[in-house]
């Protein structure tokens, strides 16, 4: 029971994903290049300057994270390859190629689902850069505190939305 279907905008929805998580992988690397270990907080007081094992954490979610955006990427070129390259006939429609819609959906799924996992890594990173940077938030560091309640409110409303179009679009 293997259904095919002639579609550009899953192309096109894979080409948007890849780009996606390629501005997000940037942004590990710009997340690694701003902190260094022993560096002093913006807080003014040494009780509120992160120690090695925030730096530590920072390097495991940063990395993480980067293995999720990579992974998804991964899964989305295999599928734009299936589409564009594999099923085609003709290679003036080589946006229009047939594929099993069950793989399709799946492999989009897998792929959103790693690009989540990305985001919500690279999230609890930047809070371990917040609190490099501004102080640690268990010092109270009014500006680490409102920095990081600012970025998870932003971020988690983004997801929800995300998660919630592709579930959608995964069950119609």
């Amino acid at each position: 029971m293997s259904s095919s279907s002639t579609t550009s905008v899953h192309v096109t929805a894979l080409d948007g994903l890849v780009n996606v998580n390629s501005l997000f992988t940037i942004a590990v690397f710009v997340g690694l290049s701003l902190t260094t270990p022993g560096q002093r907080s913006l807080e003014n007081r040494s009780s509120c300057d992160a120690g090695i094992d925030v730096a530590k954490k920072l390097l495991v979610f940063e990395v993480i994270s980067f293995s999720f955006f990579l992974s998804s990427s991964l899964v989305a070129q295999g599928l734009k390859l299936a589409l564009n390259l594999l099923n085609s006939k003709d290679v003036d429609e080589a946006f229009r190629a047939h594929i099993n819609l069950k793989v399709l959906r799946w492999g989009m799924l897998g792929s959103a689902l790693g690009s989540v996992m990305g985001c919500l890594f690279l999230m609890l990173s930047m809070v371990n850069v917040i609190e490099i940077r501004l102080g640690m938030l268990s010092c109270g560091s009014k500006s680490a505190a409102h920095a990081v309640a600012v970025m998870a409110i932003l971020v988690s409303s983004a997801l929800l939305v995300y998660i919630s179009t592709a579930i959608y679009a995964f069950t119609h």
